[in-house]
Parts: structure tokens; C-alpha cells; sequence
């Protein structure tokens, strides 16, 4: 049996494929090795009854992971999972990976990345191409759940948000200029929690004071991570990651802005993703 995992910084998709293409699905947070050590790693996956219940069948990992962007962060995962699935071979690569392969109909094509965080890549099906780097949450993530509840709380604080959204948020939450600001700079996680407030932002998504505001940062992420590519208008772009399908419209008016075709946005990569895996990976390891 094998798990193919699909994780951002906020939460990890699981799915564990048996010899015979069964599919059965799990759900942890996400890993992310700037923020999570592999302490933390194994103690989740020691909470998580389903998962340790199969771990000593499992032969093979394949982790695509927020952060994991380089051979020493990668080895932090590698080592928390290597603590529970001790007869596995375990793969750990960049999330932007899985999105590429996600996204992959035989097509090359741009593929991005709006969750938690955002990136982009090109693939043509063996190559991926990485124009412009990812800054995380605080020089880049743009168009990202973490840039817009950075934009959110900033409203909040400044007292710039529509009195009945900001009476709403109050109710919501009963956070102040202090929680805030301890909760961002002096406790973990904190581009997790600033991209918390998505589900706010969409509640409200029909106000105009938000639309303008996804918009804007779309077409942000899109002039930076799309626009980079050559011959972006004639390529392919697809989007992955659930806040590319709530604000969908807000996306393709973006888009249209800049000439870029979408050719397709997938909330949840993780199924592309174990399809990629049984047509082109795990093809003489499945009956």
C-alpha cells in the first residue's frame, strides 16, 4: 500500500492507494518544514488512530509539502514520517510539484498554487520550471489566503472595513489590537492563522469592499507568477487550491484583465494528484 499526501500549511490531504487502486482518504494539518519539526510530524501522526493502523503496511510515501524546497528541509519530513512508516520509502517534494502533476492533461502548461500560500510553475510533463521564486507570507504569497487576512486585519486595526462588516468581525472573533498583534508576531504559525480569516472574507464575498480586494490581489498574483512565463497567453494556466474556486469570478475577471486563458481550476489537487501517480509513478506497482 502506498500514501500519496498533498499538503500545505494549514492542512495535508491523504490518500492511501492499495495494489488494486482502492482508494481510501485521511486528513492531518499540514506539514510545513519552516514551522514544523519532526517531533511535531510523528506526535500528529501518533494521534491519528487510522493512519497508525496502517503504518507498518505501508511501502512507499510520496509527500508533496508546502516548503519543502530544499534537501535540508525536505529531511525533516523525511524524518518525522520515517518515525511511523518505518518499512516505507519515503519521497518528499515541493508542493508546487504536485500541483504540476495535478494540473497535467498531456498539455504543457502554468500551474498555480493560491492557498495558504501561492506559487507557480511551468510543466511540460517531464520538466518543471520555477521562473520567480516563493517569499512566503511576508515578502511574497500573493493573492494567498495569508496576503489577503494580512489585508484584512490591517483594515480592521486601521478601522477602514464597512462599520457592518467590521461590527461582524468583532462579533466573530473578539480579537483587538493586542491579541492581534501578539497571536502574528510573538506565537507560531502565524501565516496560518493571518489565512484563517478566509472564511470571513468569503461569508462577505459579495461586498464590494472584498471583491475589489481578491480581485486585486489576483491579478497581483497573476502579473507576477503568470506573467513571467513566455508566451503566457498562449499557454495553458490552471489553479489549484480551494480560495481559486470560491472566488472564481473574482479569478477570471482577473485573468481577462491580463489576456491569460484558464484552462481549469481544481479545488483539491490530491485527486489529480493520485491519478498522475497510477498512470505515470505507481503504473507497475497496481494491478
Amino acid at each position: 500500500m502506498y500514501f500519496i499526501i498533498e499538503s500545505g500549511s494549514t492542512k495535508s490531504d491523504w490518500v492511501l492507494v492499495d495494489n488494486k487502486s482502492n482508494q481510501s482518504f485521511f486528513s492531518t494539518m499540514g506539514f510545513n518544514p519552516y514551522f514544523h519539526s519532526a517531533d511535531i510530524i510523528e506526535a500528529e501522526l501518533k494521534n491519528n488512530a487510522e493512519i497508525m493502523q496502517v503504518a507498518p503496511e505501508i511501502k512507499g510515501i510520496y509527500f508533496y509539502g508546502a516548503g519543502c524546497s530544499s534537501p535540508e528541509l525536505n529531511a525533516i519530513v523525511e524524518e518525522g514520517l520515517g518515525r511511523i512508516f518505518v518499512n516505507a520509502t519515503i519521497l518528499v517534494e515541493h508542493d508546487l510539484l504536485a500541483c504540476a502533476y495535478a494540473t497535467y492533461n498531456g498539455q504543457p502548461g502554468i500551474s498555480c498554487i493560491i492557498g495558504t500560500g501561492s506559487n507557480s510553475c511551468y510543466f511540460d510533463g517531464q520538466n518543471l520550471l520555477e521562473e520567480v521564486p516563493a517569499l512566503g507570507y511576508v515578502l511574497g504569497d500573493e493573492g494567498s489566503g495569508s496576503y489577503f487576512g494580512k489585508q484584512l486585519l490591517s483594515a480592521f486595526l486601521y478601522h477602514h472595513l464597512p462599520q457592518d462588516i467590521e461590527a461582524d468581525f468583532i462579533a466573530t472573533y473578539q480579537l483587538d489590537k493586542d491579541l492581534i498583534v501578539d497571536r502574528v508576531y510573538r506565537e507560531p504559525n502565524a501565516n496560518v492563522f493571518i489565512a484563517s480569516f478566509m472564511p470571513f472574507i468569503a461569508k462577505h464575498k459579495e461586498n464590494t469592499f472584498f471583491s475589489e480586494m481578491v480581485y486585486k490581489g489576483f491579478k497581483h498574483f497573476m502579473q507576477v507568477h503568470v506573467c513571467c512565463y513566455d508566451n503566457y497567453k498562449e499557454t495553458e494556466v490552471h489553479f489549484v487550491g480551494s480560495l481559486s474556486k470560491i472566488f472564481e469570478k473574482e479569478l477570471q475577471r482577473a485573468a481577462d484583465d491580463l489576456s491569460i486563458q484558464i484552462t481549469s481550476i481544481i479545488q483539491k489537487p490530491v485527486i489529480g494528484l493520485v491519478n498522475y501517480h497510477l498512470q505515470y509513478i505507481l503504473k507497475s506497482e497496481i494491478v
